[in-house]
């Protein structure tokens, strides 16, 4: 028999949202991801509740205990039970009455193993109740433990449910896979038209996700040798990620996980556009492939974007070849703070509107290429000369 660790049956807020289900009569499972982790010795962050009591149901034995009841998805049978300063998302069991590929319309069931058959993975389709006693109605624990990533079911019926999943699969690969069920991998290839009617933003998070696992680089390569990656991004070149990884690995200390830096490695033209990117997210990707494009020193790459983003700059550069230095990165730091001792005002009134720009550009570049000791009289010398030279 299989159980979950103590620990995790201890969290007072579980214990208050259980209870207040139990005091109607009904019985509450975790389910999911908080399941699966804690089965692995991950972290849990979000505990899910399934249980056979009804939205309506759930949220007044909610009040009834003193808990708020929020419902935030009570079409869907979800209601976030507040306990303990924490929601908990309380989700009656289900069943699929209709599918398109994006939503499904379901209806509630009494029925736990019912529930499951409708989930995604079998790693995700594990429950355990109050004592911790897994329950594991498709063949998840073996899965588990093998890494081995398998739909519940019918690979094709799964992903034609919701074709997001396909983009799930490769997410829960690189996370939690050591295998790919083959059956899986062939049918996320051959219904992967089916994403054209999934929304920019939904494949933008999956993506984000998949990226900020500790090595994505695997199940990108599988992405793109299926031909999903360029379903979604046609023109991504997935080639030199390995090495990005083994770049990142190399340094020290090393980097935590950049989705950023992973996705910019991929080069894909206008990605904030491709993937709907916050602005701020599409503004780093555009800065990171102007400079790979400029082809920037670690000097100047340091002084113009500050030392995160250089840092990023420069592991995807070495990821093409380049070899990096020793102390490249305290290089790099110390560049990010270096400033340029003189400025506007030491130009004029020698030089006035677009000269004075030329002027600081030139400057700056000598600053940069004397790795910023040139005195400040000379770099105002060479502004001047160099604002005054309209040729």
């Amino acid at each position: 028999m299989t159980r979950l660790p103590a620990d995790l049956l201890r969290d007072p807020g579980l214990g208050a949202v259980l209870d207040a289900i139990e005091a109607g009569g009904h019985r509450g499972f975790l389910v999911g991801g908080a399941v699966r982790n804690a089965l692995i010795g991950r972290a849990v962050d979000d505990i899910d509740i399934a249980t056979d009591a009804r939205p309506e149901t759930v949220a007044q034995l909610a009040r009834d205990a003193g808990l708020k009841p929020v419902p935030t998805g009570i079409d869907h049978g979800t209601i976030t039970v507040v306990a303990d300063h924490r929601g908990f998302e309380v989700t009656t069991f289900r069943r699929d009455v209709e599918t398109d590929g994006r939503r499904a319309v379901v209806a509630f069931s009494d029925d736990l193993a019912e529930d499951a058959r409708r989930r995604d993975f079998t790693m995700n389709a594990l429950y355990a109740d109050r004592e911790g006693t897994v329950i594991d109605p498709v063949g998840g624990l073996p899965d588990l433990a093998a890494g081995r990533l398998r739909f519940v079911g019918d690979p094709q019926a799964r992903i034609r449910e919701d074709y997001l999943r396909i983009l799930r699969f490769f997410r829960f690969l690189a996370w939690y896979g050591r295998e790919a069920d083959p059956d899986a991998v062939a049918a996320c290839a051959t219904l992967k038209d089916g994403l054209a009617q999934i929304a920019r933003e939904r494949i933008g998070a999956e993506i984000r996700k998949l990226l900020a696992a500790p090595d994505p680089a695997p199940a990108v390569a599988l992405m793109d040798s299926t031909g999903v990656l360029a379903q979604i991004l046609p023109d991504a070149k997935a080639d030199t990620l390995p090495a990005l990884i083994e770049a990142e690995a190399a340094t020290d200390p090393a980097p935590p996980p950049s989705w950023q830096r992973r996705l910019a490695c991929l080069r894909v033209p206008q990605v904030g556009d491709a993937l709907r990117l916050s602005r701020n997210d599409a503004r780093t990707q555009q800065v990171l492939a102007d400079a790979l494009q400029a082809g920037w020193s670690l000097d100047e790459a340091g002084y113009r974007l500050g030392a995160e983003v250089a840092t990023d700059h420069a592991l995807i550069r070495a990821a093409s070849g380049q070899v990096l230095p020793d102390g490249w990165t305290e290089r790099l730091h110390h560049a990010a703070g270096a400033t340029l001792p003189i400025g506007a005002r030491d130009l004029m009134p020698r030089l006035q509107g677009a000269e004075v720009g030329r002027g600081l550009q030139a400057a700056e570049a000598m600053w940069i290429a004397g790795d910023f000791a040139v005195p400040a009289p000379a770099l105002i010398d060479a502004a001047i000369l160099a604002g005054k030279d309209a040729t």
